[in-house]
C-alpha cells in the first residue's frame, strides 16, 4: 500500500497464499476501475470476476483433496484485504467463497464431491447461501428419496448468488408433534430464480439478492444436511482434510469468516488512504491559501492520524490471524472466552477502519461525494459491512464482556447463531451426514 510500510511477513503464510495476494495487488487498478460498473450490474463485472478467478482466489479455502489450497488465517486475511483495496464488493465475495468452502464440507460426501468437482473451473464462488441461519425459514416436506420445497419459497441476503453454481438455503421439516428439523438444502442453478431486490447503499456489487422457487422442487437426501450437526462437523474437519486452514477446531473455523469480514474493512481503509494521498497531492483547498491539500496542516494531521489507525487495525487483525494459525498448527482448541475476545478484537479493528475512512472523506470534502470518486464507495461499503449481524460492535462487546466480568455466558460459538440454536432445540430425527 502506498505510504504505509508493509507489516512483517508471517511465519504462517505460504507460497500459494503470497502468490495469490501479490497477483491480486497487481489487479487493484482494474478492480477499482470496474467497481462502479459492478454497482450498476449488482454483481462483479466479467473482467473483474475472470481476473480474480485466474489467480486461484476462489479456491483459497477449498481443501487440497479437491484441488484447492486450504490456506490458513493469515493468508486469507491478506488476500481478502488486497481485493478490498480495489472494491469492497469483490472482497465480500472472496470472503463468501472462503466461508462456504467450510460449510459445504458439513454436507454428505456425494454432495461435497459434486460441488467441488465443479470448483476448479467455475469462474467465481461455486456456492452461495441465503437465509441459512435466519429464525424464520422455508417449510419443506419429506418425500421418498429426499425433500420437497414448495413454490414461493424465498431466502434473502444470498451474497454471490448471481455468480454461484449452487445456493445453500435453510429449510424446516416437520419432525413430530410440535417440533421441526432445521436443515440446509443445496439447490442447483435452475431450481431457483434471483429476485431483483438488492437495492442498498453499499456493497451493491456483492449480488446479495434474494432467491426464490417458482415451482415445487425436489432436493435429494444427499443434498441436505442437519443444521444442528454443523458445529460437530466443523469440529471434525481436521480429521479428514490436510492444510493449515482445516486444522482448527469448530470455534476456530467460525473465527475465519469473522476475520475475513473485518479484513474487507481493512482493505477498504487501505484503498481509501491510497486515494486520499493521491487526491491530496493534486487538489487545491477551497478557501485556504495553499497550493495543494497536502500542504494544509489539517490534511497533514488527518493523514498522520488515519495512517496510525489503519496500521493499528492491521496489526490487530494480522496478529489475531497469526494466533489462529498458531493454534491450528498446534491443534489447540479455543475456549469460549478466547473466541469471544478474538471476535471482539476483530470487530474493534473493523470499526477503527470505518472511522478512518470517515475521517479521510470528511477531510477531503465535497469532491469525495462524486460517484466518480472511489472514496465515497469505500465509505458506503464499509458502513454496510459493519452492520452485518454476526460482527456488530456492541453485541460482540457484550458477549466478550460477560466472560471478562464473570457473568454467565450466552450459548457460545456456532450454537449461538439463531438458526443453529433453534435447530439444536428442536432436533429430533437427525439427518445422517456421511464423512466426506
Amino acid at each position: 500500500m502506498v505510504g504505509i510500510p508493509s507489516i512483517h511477513e508471517s511465519p504462517f503464510s505460504t507460497p500459494e497464499g503470497r502468490r495469490i495476494r501479490d497477483e491480486v495487488r497487481e489487479l487493484v487498478p482494474l478492480i477499482r476501475e470496474n467497481a462502479a460498473a459492478g454497482e450498476e450490474l449488482g454483481c462483479l463485472p466479467p473482467a473483474t470476476l475472470d481476473a480474480l478467478h485466474r489467480t486461484g482466489l476462489f479456491r483459497a479455502s477449498v481443501p487440497r483433496e479437491f484441488g484447492g489450497y486450504a490456506l490458513g488465517a493469515r493468508d486469507l486475511a491478506e488476500i481478502v484485504a488486497a481485493v478490498a483495496a480495489g472494491d469492497g464488493s469483490a472482497a465480500w465475495l472472496a470472503m463468501i467463497a472462503s466461508g462456504f468452502a467450510r460449510v459445504m464440507l458439513t454436507f454428505p460426501e456425494d454432495a461435497v464431491r459434486e460441488v467441488y468437482a465443479r470448483s476448479l473451473e467455475w469462474p467465481g464462488p461455486v456456492v452461495a447461501s441465503a437465509s441459512l441461519f435466519s429464525e424464520r425459514i422455508q417449510q419443506a416436506s419429506r418425500v421418498p428419496g429426499g425433500y420437497a420445497i414448495p413454490a414461493g419459497g424465498k431466502w434473502g441476503f444470498g451474497s454471490g448468488c448471481k455468480h454461484a453454481a449452487y445456493v445453500v438455503v435453510g429449510i424446516e421439516v416437520p419432525a413430530g408433534p410440535g417440533s421441526v428439523l432445521r436443515a440446509m438444502a443445496l439447490l442447483e442453478k435452475g431450481q431457483y430464480e434471483i429476485v431483483d431486490d438488492w437495492h442498498v447503499m453499499g456493497l451493491r456489487g456483492s449480488s446479495s439478492n434474494s432467491v426464490r422457487t417458482t415451482e415445487e422442487i425436489f432436493v435429494p437426501e444427499q443434498r441436505v444436511a442437519d443444521l444442528a450437526r454443523m458445529p460437530e462437523r466443523l469440529d471434525q474437519l481436521h480429521e479428514h482434510y490436510e492444510g493449515l486452514g482445516y486444522q482448527l477446531d469448530g470455534r476456530g473455523q467460525m473465527l475465519i469468516p469473522a476475520l475475513e469480514t473485518m479484513a474487507v474493512t481493512l482493505g477498504m481503509a487501505q484503498g481509501a488512504f491510497e486515494c486520499f494521498l493521491d487526491q491530496s497531492r493534486r487538489k487545491k483547498p477551497f478557501n485556504l491559501p495553499y497550493d495543494t491539500l497536502a500542504a494544509t496542516p489539517s490534511v497533514q494531521v488527518a493523514a498522520g492520524k488515519t495512517h496510525a489507525m489503519i496500521n493499528a487495525a492491521e496489526c490487530l487483525l494480522f496478529g489475531r490471524a497469526d494466533h489462529i494459525d498458531r493454534k491450528a498448527r498446534a491443534r489447540e482448541p479455543f475456549t469460549a472466552a478466547e473466541e469471544a475476545a478474538i471476535m471482539m478484537d476483530l470487530v474493534h479493528a473493523g470499526n477503527v477502519c470505518g472511522a478512518a475512512i470517515d475521517t479521510l472523506q470528511l477531510t477531503l470534502g465535497s469532491s469525495t461525494v462524486s460517484l466518480r470518486n472511489p472514496i465515497q464507495r469505500f465509505a458506503r461499503d464499509v458502513r454496510v459491512a459493519l452492520t452485518h449481524g454476526s460482527t456488530r460492535l456492541d453485541p460482540s462487546a457484550e458477549i466478550s464482556g460477560r466472560h471478562l466480568l464473570g457473568q454467565p455466558p450466552f450459548t457460545d460459538g456456532m450454537a449461538a447463531v439463531p438458526g443453529v440454536a433453534k435447530a439444536a432445540e428442536t432436533a429430533q430425527t437427525a439427518i445422517p451426514v456421511p464423512v466426506a
